[in-house]
C-alpha cells in the first residue's frame, strides 16, 4: 500500500494523540468517554454540528452546566452565553480575525460576566475548567468540513468543550517538493481568509509533514512558525527527522495542561508600529525558560537562576509571558514582580515589550524616589526599572519573600556595588539573570552572582547559538573580510591598543578619548584615502547585494567624527536622505557639530522607525556606539564593521543582522577592521572554563584581606575618620613622590582587580568604607585625564569608577569660599610668608582656575602654578621664592578675574541673549528675535529668584518658563536652541 498523507500522517497524528488507529479497519469508532482528561477521537458525523457551525454547542452547553452553578441552576441559560459567542464569530469580519481572537479569549480565559447571579449580579462565566483538567472534554476529529465564503475541509481539528482550539494540516513525507509549509501555507493563506470564524477560537494552529512540526498564531506570517522542542532534549544540535520525533513533539505540545497554558499564560496581543493588532504566541525557549522561573520561585528552595538564551531569541518576551504568569499564580499570592535593565534606550524597549502587550499594573519608574516609593509602599505590580535606581536605598527596603527580580543583560552592571545594595535592600528576594551572550571568564561574576549551584554548567535554561539557527528562531551570520590592501595590521593595532585593553564597551566620548590617546591609529583609521576607499566598497557592496533584495544596512565606525566622515562620503554615492548619523554630543563639542548633528532621544527613536520602513528612502544608519545593543531592525541585514570591538559587544553588535523577516535568509557583516577571529572566540564557548572561574572566585575571596591590608598600608598613622581637605591632604602627603605615588596605585590597582571579580558578594561589605576611601584617595592623585601617564594609571573596572564618581563629594573642601582673594590678602602672605596661608592659597587659585576651564588665560595661569609646584616638590626652589611666585600668579588672577567681569558687565543679560538668538537665527527662525528675548527675559525675571541655579525646584521653573516662552514662537522642539539659552540664563540670570 502507497504512504499518502492520510494513512501517513494525518492517521499518525490522531494516533498519537488519542490511540486510536485509523488504518486498521477491524477497529469500531469510538464512544467519547466523559471527561477523561485526554484526548479522544470522533468522526466529524459523529460530532453533530452543521457545516455552518463553528462551536458543537450541544458539548459547549454541557460544558457551561458543569462549571458554572448558576447556569446548572437554569441551563437555558447557556443559550445566552453561545449566543454571545456566536456574535464574537460572525463580528470577524468586520474587526477582524486578531481582535475576534482577542475578544473570544477573553471568554476562553473566564474575564467575561452575565448577569446570572442573584438580583441579577454580574458572575464570572467559566468555559473550560484550568483547575482540574479532567474536568473538561477533549476531542480530535479529521476533516472538520467548514462553510463560509466557501467550504474547507482541515485535515484535523482539536475541541475543548466544544470549541475548535486547534488547526493541524498534514501533507505527504514521500514527496521531496512537499514540506510543513506548504501546510502552514494551506492554513495561513488559505482557510484563515476562507473561514476566518473557525480561527476565532484558536489558541495555534501546526503543519507537519512527517518530517518536522511547526506552529503558529493566527495571522502569523510564516517565517514566524516556529517549531517544537521536547525538554531536556539531548540532541542540542542535530535534530533528529521522521515520525517518532514529530509525534514527541506532537504529544508534548497538543497536550490540554500545555494548551491551556499557552492559552491562559502565554498568550499576547499587542500593537505594531504599523498600528496592527497582532497575537503572540511563545516560541519553546520562551515557554521553557519562563516556567522554570515560575516553578523556581513558586518551589521557594532555590533563590536564585541564570537563563543564556542567544541575542534576538526573545528575552523581552520571555520576561513578559513570566510576569504574567508569576502575577496571576495564586500561591504566590500577587507578587512583586521587578525588571531590572541596565542602559535607558533598553528601559524603553522593554517597558514598551509590556505596555504594547497591554499587561496589567505595569509601573516605569522615572527616578530614583520613584522606584523606592514603590517599594518602601509594598507595591504589588509589575515594576520597570534600571539598576542604577537602587544607588542609596536603604537595606531591608522590603523584606518580603515573593519580590521577584529578572535582570536584563545580566553580564552587564548588575554584578557591582550598585548590585549588592540591591541585594541588601530586597534580601529576600528572587533574583533571576538573563543574558544572550554567552558568560565566559570575561563576564565570571554573573555565575557568581546568579547560577543555581545544582544548575549543570551554571545555567537554569540554556538556549545556545547553534540551538536558534537550528530552530529558525534567528538567522547564521556571515563574514566578509574585505579590502585587504587597506585591512587593519592586527598586530600593530594590538600594540598601538596595548594601554587601551578594556575598549570593549565604549561611549561615543571614551572612543573620542581612545584616538585621541592613540593619534597615530586615529590618523589611519579616519584618513581620508583610507574611507573614500571603504565607502567606494560600501556602495558597490550595498547596491549589488543588499538594496535588491530589500534589506538595510548600517555602518559601524571608530568614532563620532568618523561617522561624519563616512556620511559625507557616503552622500556622494546615494542622496542625502539615504544615510543618517546617530551619535551623541558632549558640552564640550562646538556648537556647529552639536546643532547639525545632536540626536535626542525623541529623534532617534523617528531615525529607527523610518529605518524599520521598507518604504522609506533611509538605507544605512551610521553609528559609532549607539544602537549597537538593544536595537531591533529586522530588516537590517548587513553590517559594515569598522571599529574595534571585543566580547559580548562584539557579539551584540554583529546580533543585530540576525533577526527574521521575509525573504532574509542569513545576516552578514563585512569586516574592513579584521575582528573575525574575535567574532569567532565571542561564539565559543567552554563550560569547563566556568567551573575554573569559580573555583577561582573562591581563592580570590582568601587574597581580599591582604591585598586590603597592603593597599591601606601606604597610609600608616593617617586618620581615615578625618574629613574635608586635611583628610585629603594628609593622604595625599603620605604618598609624596612618584615613586611612593606608583607604588600606591599598583597595590591599589591589584586591589580593585579583586573587588570587581569578586562583587556583588556580601563579603566585600565589611571592607566597602575603607575602599571607598582608597578609591577617592587614587582619584585625586590619578594624573588628569588629559594627560594619562603611565599604564599604572589606567582602566579601572566599571564597579570601581562607578564608586569613585559616587562618592568623589566627601572628599571635597567646603571651606574654600571664606578665603577671600584680594590684593591686601596677596600682600599680607607676602610680607609674611605663614606656609599655612601659602597653601590655602594655592588652593584658592587651583578652585578659581577650576571655574574659568577653558579660558585661555587662565589656562596659562594654571599651567605656571603647576610648574611651581611641581619644583617645590621636587626640592627645586627656597620656600621664599615659592611665595612670592605664588603670590606673583595670584594677583595677575586677580587682574584676569577683574577684567572678566568688566566684561560680562558689558553684556547684560538680554543683549547676551540677542546676541544667541542672532547667531542661531535660520531661514526657518521668526525674525522678531528682539520681542523674543524681551519676552524670555520678563518671564525668567519673575520666577527666578537668588541662588536658583543650585535649585531643583528652581532650574525646574526657569527651564519651564523659557519652554514656554519659545512654544510662543514655535521654537519649542529646537533643542539645541533651549540648550543654548539655557546656558546664557543660568550665568547672566
Amino acid at each position: 500500500m502507497a504512504f499518502t498523507e492520510l494513512n501517513a500522517v494525518e492517521h499518525y497524528i490522531i494516533h498519537q494523540l488519542t490511540g486510536v488507529n485509523l488504518n486498521d479497519t477491524t477497529v469500531s469508532e469510538s464512544e467519547l468517554l466523559p471527561y477523561s482528561g485526554q484526548w479522544q477521537f470522533q468522526t466529524a458525523d459523529q460530532l453533530g454540528r452543521g457545516i455552518n457551525e463553528v462551536l458543537v454547542e450541544s458539548h459547549v452547553k454541557q460544558a457551561l452546566v458543569r462549571l458554572n452553578p448558576e447556569i446548572a441552576a437554569n441551563p437555558d441559560l447557556a443559550d445566552e452565553v453561545i449566543y454571545k459567542l456566536r456574535a464574537i464569530l460572525i463580528s470577524v469580519n468586520q474587526i477582524g480575525l486578531v481582535k475576534a481572537n482577542e475578544e473570544f479569549f477573553k471568554w476562553l480565559t473566564g474575564e467575561k460576566t452575565m448577569p446570572f447571579g442573584e438580583n441579577n449580579r454580574h458572575v464570572p462565566v467559566c468555559l473550560l475548567d484550568f483547575d482540574n483538567f479532567t474536568n473538561n472534554q477533549y476531542v480530535v476529529t479529521q476533516q472538520f468540513r467548514i462553510h463560509h465564503r466557501e467550504t474547507k475541509i482541515p485535515d484535523v481539528v482539536l475541541l475543548i468543550n466544544g470549541i475548535p482550539v486547534v488547526v493541524g494540516e498534514a501533507k505527504t513525507p514521500i514527496r521531496p517538493s512537499v514540506s510543513w509549509l506548504d501546510g502552514a501555507h494551506e492554513i495561513h493563506d488559505i482557510y484563515e481568509n476562507a473561514v476566518p470564524q473557525l480561527f476565532v477560537p484558536n489558541i495555534l494552529s501546526f503543519a507537519t509533514e512527517g518530517k518536522e512540526l511547526f506552529y503558529g498564531a493566527v495571522r502569523c506570517p510564516l517565517e514566524f512558525w516556529a517549531p517544537w522542542r521536547l525538554e531536556n532534549d539531548e540532541e542540542q544540535i542535530a535534530k533528529s527527522l521522521g515520525l517518532g520525533e514529530v509525534g514527541k513533539e506532537l504529544n508534548d505540545l497538543l497536550k490540554p495542561s500545555r494548551l491551556l497554558d499557552i492559552m491562559r499564560n502565554f498568550s499576547l496581543f499587542t500593537t505594531s508600529k504599523k498600528k496592527q493588532r497582532i497575537k503572540i504566541i511563545p516560541r519553546f525557549q520562551q515557554y521553557e525558560g519562563a516556567n522554570k522561573i515560575v516553578d523556581r520561585v513558586t518551589e521557594g528552595k532555590v533563590k536564585k537562576g541564570l537563563i543564556w538564551h542567544f541575542q534576538g531569541s526573545g528575552k523581552s518576551l520571555l520576561m513578559v509571558f513570566a510576569a504574567q504568569k508569576l502575577r496571576r499564580a495564586p500561591a504566590l499570592k500577587s507578587p512583586t514582580v521587578i525588571v531590572l535593565v541596565d542602559r535607558t534606550d533598553l528601559d524603553t524597549q522593554i517597558s514598551g515589550t509590556f505596555n504594547a502587550a497591554d499587561i496589567a499594573n505595569v509601573e516605569t519608574t522615572d527616578s530614583m524616589r520613584d522606584l523606592h516609593t514603590l517599594l518602601e509602599r509594598d507595591t504589588r505590580k509589575i515594576i520597570i526599572s534600571t539598576i542604577h535606581k537602587f544607588r542609596d536605598a536603604p537595606p531591608d527596603m522590603n523584606t518580603r519573600e515573593n519580590i521577584i527580580v529578572m535582570v536584563d543583560e545580566a553580564h552587564r552592571t548588575q554584578e557591582g556595588d550598585l548590585g549588592r545594595q540591591m541585594r541588601a535592600a530586597l534580601p529576600n528576594a528572587f533574583l533571576f539573570g538573563l543574558t544572550g551572550t554567552p558568560v565566559n571568564k570575561a563576564d565570571k561574576n554573573t555565575f557568581w552572582a546568579f547560577g543555581g549551584e545544582d544548575d549543570p554548567g551554571g545555567y537554569m535554561s540554556r538556549y545556545t547559538f547553534q540551538d536558534s539557527i537550528r530552530d529558525e528562531a534567528t538567522l547564521r551570520l556571515h563574514f566578509e573580510p574585505r579590502l585587504i590592501d587597506v585591512h587593519v595590521d592586527k598586530e600593530a593595532l594590538d600594540k598601538a591598543f596595548a594601554e587601551f585593553k578594556a575598549s570593549a564597551a565604549l561611549t561615543d566620548e571614551e572612543a573620542d578619548a581612545l584616538n585621541q590617546k592613540s593619534a597615530k591609529m586615529a590618523a589611519f583609521l579616519k584618513s581620508p584615502e583610507r574611507i573614500e576607499k571603504i565607502v567606494k566598497d560600501i556602495a558597490s557592496h550595498f547596491n549589488e547585494k543588499v538594496a535588491p533584495h530589500g534589506f538595510k544596512g548600517m555602518i559601524v565606525t571608530p568614532d563620532r567624527y568618523a561617522c561624519v566622515q563616512y556620511k559625507e562620503e557616503l552622500d556622494k554615492y546615494f542622496p542625502e536622505d539615504a544615510s543618517r548619523v546617530v551619535i551623541s554630543t558632549t558640552a564640550n563639542d562646538a556648537p556647529e557639530f552639536k546643532q547639525k548633528w545632536a540626536v535626542d532621544k525623541t529623534q532617534q527613536e523617528a531615525i529607527v522607525d523610518e529605518f524599520n520602513d521598507k518604504d522609506s528612502a533611509l538605507k544605512f544608519i551610521i553609528v559609532t556606539a549607539k544602537l549597537l545593543t538593544g536595537f531591533d531592525a529586522p530588516i537590517l541585514q548587513t553590517l559594515y564593521l569598522d571599529k574595534s570591538l571585543k566580547d559580548h559587544t562584539l557579539l551584540q553588535a554583529i546580533c543585530r543582522t540576525n533577526r527574521l523577516y521575509p525573504n532574509k535568509n542569513f545576516g552578514r557583516i563585512v569586516d574592513y577592521f579584521g575582528i573575525f577571529d574575535d567574532a569567532a572566540k565571542a561564539l565559543e564557548f567552554d563550560e569547563e572554563s566556568v567551573k575554573q572561574v569559580v573555583t577561582n572566585l573562591s581563592e580570590l575571596r582568601d587574597k581580599l584581606p591582604q591585598a586590603m591590608l597592603d593597599a591601606l598600608s601606604h597610609f600608616a598613622g593617617v586618620d581615615r575618620t578625618l574629613e574635608g581637605f586635611e583628610g585629603l591632604e594628609a593622604a595625599q602627603n603620605a604618598i609624596k613622590g612618584d615613586d611612593k605615588k606608583d607604588a600606591f596605585a599598583a597595590d591599589f590597582k591589584y586591589l580593585s582587580k579583586l573587588w570587581e571579580s569578586l562583587s556583588p558578594d556580601r563579603i566585600l561589605d565589611e571592607y566597602t568604607q575603607d575602599y571607598r576611601w582608597l578609591a577617592q584617595v587614587f582619584e585625586s592623585v590619578k594624573p588628569a585625564s588629559d594627560n594619562i601617564g603611565k599604564l599604572l594609571w589606567m582602566t579601572l573596572g566599571a564597579q570601581t569608577t562607578q564608586l569613585i564618581h559616587e562618592n568623589v563629594h566627601v572628599g571635597e573642601v567646603h571651606t574654600l569660599d571664606e578665603f577671600v582673594l584680594d590684593a591686601d590678602v596677596i600682600e599680607e602672605i607676602a610680607s609674611n610668608p605663614n606656609s599655612k596661608q601659602a597653601k590655602q592659597l594655592e588652593k584658592v587659585l587651583l578652585e578659581r582656575f577650576k571655574k574659568h576651564t577653558g579660558d585661555p588665560k587662565f589656562k596659562s595661569l594654571s599651567e605656571r602654578l603647576e610648574e611651581l609646584r611641581n619644583k617645590a616638590e621636587l626640592g627645586l626652589i627656597a620656600s621664599i621664592d615659592f611665595v612670592k611666585e605664588l603670590c606673583k600668579i595670584a594677583k595677575e588672577t586677580v587682574q584676569a578675574e577683574k577684567a572678566l567681569a568688566a566684561e560680562l558687565q558689558e553684556k547684560t543679560p538680554k543683549s547676551a541673549l540677542t546676541d544667541l538668538f542672532l547667531e542661531m537665527k535660520t531661514d526657518q527662525t521668526p525674525v522678531v528675535v528682539e520681542r523674543i528675548v524681551t519676552d524670555i527675559d520678563a518671564i525668567v525675571r519673575v520666577v527666578r529668584f537668588p541662588g536658583w541655579q543650585n535649585s531643583t525646584a528652581g532650574e525646574r521653573e526657569v527651564q519651564k518658563s523659557l519652554r514656554k516662552a519659545l512654544l510662543k514662537y514655535k521654537l519649542h522642539k529646537d533643542q539645541v536652541l533651549f540648550d543654548r539659552a539655557y546656558g546664557y540664563i543660568r550665568e547672566y540670570y
